[in-house]
């Protein structure tokens, strides 16, 4: 039977182990999934292990099976990031050639001299940091002067925070859009990111009102091939803004995972016609990842495990699920930042056989080659098909 819809889910950051190339990014040693086994006592991901998650690569607590219900592997990364636009992109069929520039000495003067100039507000911070500790350390002054909070990280990110009762969201989203057009040319980075928080100086969150300004992708993805061919492209979570909009039919924004599992749910149910669901889980990489907690992390693996069953018998008879990841994020290193590791790939369908090792993918564009095959459309500029090797055709 032939494949009418995709269900993509992207659990951010859970890498399967570093990339041969690892040291060139300072992440040799780094093993998200295996080292968050390993210093938790085990991972408990029941519905992932009968997948064959444990097929992949040795992982405390799981065990390989005979035969996995899923098609099995992973992916290596050729574009020269781990960041999460330059991961999605890849998944969807572009290579940067250029990295997004990154600034371990913070913004220089004729960014944050501009940004000041054209938001009206002065700003705090300018440097590298965790976004819970830089609004701890700066958000009492913040509130005092109205100033924003920009920090990076190891990312290619502009980060702006601010309290929502000193500085409304839809006003933080304006300023993100200004920063936006001042980051172009050489200091385009990937993504300006709306941080809100609420609280009282020492007991501050922050909320779900998070929003990327991502740059648009420099050539046509296959969100818009599909598109272009009057097929179903359904956005759940930050997939919409890490693709800027384009080549998307639908989007829905999400608060957690959970509600990022019901909403893929949902549309599943609702969203009959031919496409693409193609959801982000960001929970793993922004409140575990980030915060080395590889506990919370092992936590919030089992919460989606137990959900996945949900995920699996909401599958119609010409669907494909994949479960799969954009980077690392390994917890237990000194760094909080991403890494480069490979990423796994579980691929479920009542159309598709059980156990097949699809092996090591060169490019994380071999997902996109395939559902392009799969779903009859021109295939990305990247990547190679692996259709044949699940459908035996």
């Amino acid at each position: 039977m032939p494949i009418k819809r995709v269900i993509v889910t992207v659990l951010d950051s859970v890498g399967i182990g570093e990339t041969p190339d690892a040291a060139s990014f300072g992440d040799v040693g780094s093993n998200t999934l295996g080292n968050i086994g390993r210093v938790t006592g085990g991972l408990h991901l029941a519905n992932l292990e009968k997948m064959g998650l444990a097929n992949i690569a040795i992982l405390p607590g799981l065990t390989p099976q005979s035969v996995p219900s899923a098609v099995y592997g992973k992916m290596a990364e050729v574009s020269p990031g781990k960041d999460t636009t330059t991961g999605h992109w890849e998944l969807m069929g572009i290579h940067l050639v250029q990295p997004f520039p990154l600034y371990p000495q913070g913004f220089p003067s004729e960014v944050m001299d501009r940004y000041a100039a054209e938001t009206g507000r002065g700003w705090l911070g300018n440097y590298p940091a965790s976004g819970t500790v830089i609004i701890e350390e700066l958000g009492a002054e913040h509130m005092a002067t109205g100033k924003t909070i920009v920090y990076t990280s190891g990312d290619s990110v502009f980060q702006i925070a601010a309290h929502e009762e000193i500085i409304p969201v839809d006003e933080l989203y304006r300023i993100c859009e200004i920063a936006r057009e001042i980051l172009r040319g050489e200091h385009e980075v990937s993504r300006v990111i709306a941080r809100p928080f609420v609280g009282e100086p020492g007991n501050f969150t922050r909320t779900a009102n998070r929003r990327d300004f991502s740059v648009e992708p420099p050539e046509p993805t296959l969100l818009d091939i599909l598109k272009d061919a009057g097929m179903m492209v359904y956005a759940v979570g930050k997939i919409e803004d890490i693709f800027a909009g384009q080549g998307i039919t639908h989007a829905v924004h999400t608060q957690d995972n959970m509600d990022g599992v019901d909403q893929t749910l949902i549309a599943m149910r609702e969203q009959t016609e031919p496409g693409l669901i193609f959801t982000n889980l960001v929970d793993f990489d922004a409140k575990f990842g980030h915060r080395n907690n590889p506990q919370g992390y092992a936590d919030c693996l089992a919460e989606f495990d137990a959900r996945l069953p949900e995920l699996v018998t909401a599958l119609r008879e010409d669907d494909l699920l994949v479960i799969t990841a954009d980077h690392g994020n390994d917890p237990t290193t000194p760094s909080t930042d991403h890494s480069r590791e490979y990423v796994p790939i579980l691929l479920v369908g009542p159309a598709l056989p059980r156990g097949v090792n699809i092996g090591v993918r060169a490019t994380f564009a071999d997902l996109a080659a395939t559902i392009a095959e799969l779903l009859e459309v021109k295939a990305p500029a990247q990547g190679v098909s692996f259709a044949a090797e699940i459908l035996g055709g």
